[in-house]
């Protein structure tokens, strides 16, 4: 049986330091391609990784007082130049446009619908979660740089535990309720109320773990962290 999926595709795995993570796009193409073989259609919103968060820093370096909204903007622009360039990875199989208001559905017989960031305030993941609204789908799979949510940042504390399963108001408590400019959590705190207002289930997997990622798409047991009510 074919299947809708929303997926909120990190920027962290896209754009690197060094640059495109071409390795990744490779891979990443490969396996999409094996679902759309099967019927399965894919919303993509695409981060803006390395590229957005150094854009906010340089252009502060020259405007220090530069606004929240003014960051929010570049980040934003980052996300769709991201978006704009994966989908020209999957041009055979894509929408020509990106989704420019994630409230109006498209219509097309492609199989991939892509977008990047909307307006400030929150991240791409927030446009995921409007998307996964408008296209009538329960659940979004996040795909970040690690492998589950913890209650603490295991970068700094050894003691950190996994989670595997946790309610939206458990995960609210851990990232905290408020939004800024190149903040770095598994899923954006706005994005996250609103799952919770919506009922809408969000799965967070690394993205990196592409056989992983098939098991999530095949419906097999898969390394990862569920958060729903």
């Amino acid at each position: 049986m074919s299947r809708l999926f929303v997926l909120s595709l990190g920027g962290s795995i896209v754009s690197l330091k060094e640059g495109l993570n071409v390795d990744f796009l490779k891979k990443f193409k490969k396996l999409i391609e094996h679902r759309i073989s099967f019927g399965d259609r894919f919303v993509i919103v695409v981060g803006g990784g390395f590229l957005a968060r150094n854009s906010v820093a340089e252009s502060s370096k020259i405007n220090s007082k530069s606004s929240d909204k003014n960051k929010d903007w570049i980040g934003i622009a980052a996300t769709q130049l991201n978006a704009q360039i994966v989908k020209a990875v999957f041009s055979d199989y894509s929408y020509e446009l990106l989704s420019g208001d994630p409230y109006k559905k498209i219509i097309t017989k492609k199989s991939i619908i892509f977008s990047g960031g909307y307006i400030p305030g929150s991240s791409s993941d927030l446009v995921a979660v409007i998307l996964a609204k408008t296209y009538k789908a329960s659940e979004i799979l996040n795909l970040s740089n690690i492998d589950y949510v913890y209650d603490k940042d295991p970068r700094f504390n050894k003691d950190a535990k996994k989670i595997e399963k946790i309610s939206w108001g458990g995960f609210l408590d851990i990232v905290g309720h408020s939004w800024s400019p190149g903040l770095n959590s598994p899923f954006d705190p706005i994005a996250s109320k609103m799952c919770k207002k919506e009922k809408k289930k969000v799965v967070v997997l690394n993205g990196k773990n592409l056989m992983n990622l098939k098991k999530y798409f095949s419906g097999e047991k898969f390394k990862g962290t569920q958060i729903y009510d």
